[in-house]
């Protein structure tokens, strides 16, 4: 698994990244050698942000988490990102390798499984507009996202609402 760092308004010392390295390893079973981990470091007024990406082939896992010490946070996303494989299991157990999932991850509390379930179905007209109006309809429905017909692209696009109040712009690629 290839990593790469992030540090904003923090260096990253050496035993922090040989700690995710650590950390980390017992996860590189579960993807391809192609798997990529971003692990990106944000130090705000006494708070460090630790938040890990891995994203392999289609998938890809996020787990953020704020804590006062940086080891205390990075130890919080490994859990999450834990759980959310152990959630997934199914999915993943196509991919693995020569491990079973249940050997890889600790069973820190049983994970029960759930039914994906489809409780709405929703047709929205796909008028073209930009991606300004997209938000200001955004913000008049009171929702977190809103899906569009970009008139600047022909390309379908969806506008989000980020935790930190900016907003961000989805939009299809081809890989």
């Amino acid at each position: 698994m290839k990593i790469t760092y992030v540090a904003r308004k923090v260096t990253l010392r050496d035993n922090f990244k040989e700690r995710v390295e650590k950390r980390l390893q017992k996860l590189e079973k579960i993807f391809s050698d192609s798997a990529e981990a971003t692990v990106v470091v944000t130090l705000e007024k006494n708070r460090q942000t630790v938040e890990i990406t891995i994203k392999d082939n289609s998938m890809v896992y996020r787990a953020e988490s704020t804590m006062s010490e940086m080891n205390d946070a990075l130890d919080k996303v490994i859990d999450i990102l834990q759980r959310q494989l152990r959630k997934h299991k199914t999915r993943l157990s196509k991919r693995l390798r020569s491990a079973s999932i249940d050997e890889l991850l600790p069973v820190a509390e049983e994970v029960e499984e759930e039914e994906l379930a489809l409780v709405r179905k929703k047709q929205i007209p796909l008028n073209p507009i930009s991606t300004t109006e997209a938000i200001l309809q955004m913000e008049m429905t009171g929702h977190k996202f809103y899906m569009f017909l970009n008139c600047d692209t022909d390309e379908i696009n969806v506008v989000y609402a980020r935790d930190d109040g900016a907003y961000g712009l989805l939009e299809p690629s081809v890989n």
